[in-house]
């Protein structure tokens, strides 16, 4: 038989490094229940290309923090990422997935 898979919205947050701690604690006041927190080697943006390795420190480079929720929550979660990136910057995009085992969102 085919697996069941339910709806939910995945949410990726590429933000600088030292504000990984205010938003996972964001995200957790939110109702998150879970993410996962991956480095960034390097990307280009509006100021140009950039790697971790070309850092002064690693605190000044760049995470992603990638979470996936219930569609309902979707909101919440956008607000409590905006409201730390918005005088920082970063990237945000949402995207539709389905999910496995849905009662873990």
């Amino acid at each position: 038989p085919a697996m069941h898979t339910e709806p939910a919205q995945r949410i990726e947050i590429v933000i600088e490094s030292p504000l990984q701690e205010r938003l996972c604690r964001a995200l957790d006041r939110a109702g998150v229940t879970g993410y996962t927190v991956l480095p960034v080697l390097g990307g280009r943006g509006r100021s140009g290309s950039w790697t971790r390795e070309g850092q002064v420190s690693l605190a000044a480079g760049m995470v992603t923090v990638l979470c996936i929720t219930r569609k309902e929550r979707a909101d919440a979660v956008l607000e409590a990422a905006f409201a730390v990136l918005e005088t920082h910057r970063g990237v945000v995009s949402v995207s539709e997935c389905s999910v496995v085992r849905d009662e873990r969102f």
